[in-house]
């Protein structure tokens, strides 16, 4: 397989020159080629679209237009038959044949954190124990020398809880945050000449070195020096060019959107073509608890068209075989719709939306029920889909074993994902 800074300069050197050749009516097909690039062996990456909030189901991917509680929303067809989505999201309507909807998930946490917490680790919180994110599972399981950027990288990332954590795997696991990507990167450029780089990495040697002695372990418990070298080795790597999406068309980026989440599913794409194992891309504001309908009306204006664009492109590449997209948040949206034409929090029965990576599409799993039910007493989904099960499916699909032991820093065994694999879903 090629060395990612090597496909990185050759696609580049290529565009410019075809270009400059007035060869640039054979950009399409070097654009097309972005799974050869990468190399015959492909290893499979995991990109999660975090919807920060909780999405109603009955607003997305659950339509039920005929029922008491359906608001405003119509159901239009999709690209997939017999499978229906909310009006809200046309273009995505274009990609379902690519994708599939479980409708029939299911949590016991119905709180914003405890709830971002299990479907993030597919553990329920313990106090005894932080829990690793699954993305950060799979940067620990799944490491590549090759990439000297980070395998683990969260875009647009929102609050705290909701950033993928390395848990007892060790905070060197944890997602590498891109506040607004697309735009820049922080402090990624020496501000010096070179010669003046190398005297104050020399002097800053000394004075580790000075402080180490008699302190080792605990010198190496704050990952100082190996964060410096990953850092160093960042800086100077032409993978750093994956997360300028200047480099982009501007066709291509207008058709992603111009918003934090929009920009941050272009270089999730960009990522995934260098080669990055595990990346979350976030939309924050799906805390309807008044006028749901008006505030999913903004959601999709910005969600629609960056999904839709992002599974596009990945069919296009020919990278969807090799790359899994989930969308899915914290859990779901009551049926009732409350005084303030809010809907609540519903962990009982929410959808989400899964494709690539050996996944099958086109397809619905599971039903939901939107009426007569309160939170007293909801009705269970029908065949119903845990959690730990989705991500399990997940990890056997990259290559994890996810029934696989870890043993915690006070000597606990934990299975990576307590879950099992469910075939349905797969081709």
């Amino acid at each position: 397989m090629s060395h990612p800074r090597l496909i990185d300069w050759s696609r580049r050197d290529a565009l410019r020159v075809m270009a400059a050749s007035g060869l640039s009516f054979l950009l399409p097909a070097i654009e097309g080629r972005a799974a050869q690039l990468r190399g015959a062996e492909r290893p499979t990456s995991f990109i999660t679209l975090w919807m920060q909030g909780g999405p109603s189901q009955l607003d997305t991917w659950d339509p039920q237009p005929g029922s008491k509680n359906s608001d405003k929303i119509r159901a239009i067809a999709t690209s997939a038959t017999g499978v229906q989505i909310a009006h809200l999201f046309p273009r995505m309507a274009e990609q379902m044949k690519h994708l599939s909807i479980v409708r029939s998930l299911t949590s016991k946490e119905g709180d914003h954190e405890r709830g971002t917490y299990y479907v993030q680790t597919a553990y329920l919180p313990d106090p005894t124990t932080r829990h690793p994110a699954i993305s950060a599972v799979l940067a620990s399981e799944l490491p590549d020398s090759r990439i000297e950027i980070p395998n683990h990288v969260a875009l647009a990332s929102g609050d705290g809880f909701t950033v993928p954590r390395g848990g007892y795997l060790g905070d060197q696991f944890d997602a590498f945050r891109v506040f607004d990507p697309g735009l820049n990167l922080q402090n990624m450029q020496q501000r010096v000449e070179t010669p003046r780089q190398n005297r104050r990495l020399e002097n800053l040697q000394v004075v580790s070195n000075a402080f180490r002695v008699g302190r080792e372990a605990r010198v190496a418990s704050t990952l100082h020096q190996p964060t410096i070298d990953r850092a160093l080795t960042m800086m100077k790597s032409d993978q750093l060019t994956a997360f300028e999406i200047d480099r982009e068309s501007k066709e291509t980026r207008d058709r992603y959107g111009d918003s934090r989440f929009g920009r941050g599913c272009l270089v999730a794409r960009r990522l995934v073509e260098t080669g990055v194992r595990s990346i979350q891309v976030v939309l924050s504001g799906f805390d309807t608890h008044a006028n749901n309908y008006e505030g999913h009306v903004t959601q999709a204006a910005i969600l629609d068209p960056a999904f839709a664009a992002l599974t596009q492109d990945l069919a296009d590449r020919d990278l969807l075989a090799s790359t899994i997209v989930l969308c899915i948040g914290e859990f779901g949206r009551t049926p009732q719709i409350n005084p303030l034409g809010g809907r609540d929090h519903w962990p009982h029965g929410f959808s989400c939306v899964i494709g690539g990576g050996g996944f099958r599409a086109g397809q619905v799993f599971g039903a939901s029920a939107a009426d007569n039910q309160s939170d007293k007493n909801p009705i269970k989904p029908s065949d119903p889909i845990e959690v730990p099960d989705l991500y399990a499916t997940i990890l056997n699909q990259m290559g994890v074993e996810f029934g696989k032991e870890l043993i915690t820093p006070i000597g606990r065994p934990l299975k990576i994902c307590p879950g099992k694999v469910i075939e349905k879903l797969l081709v």
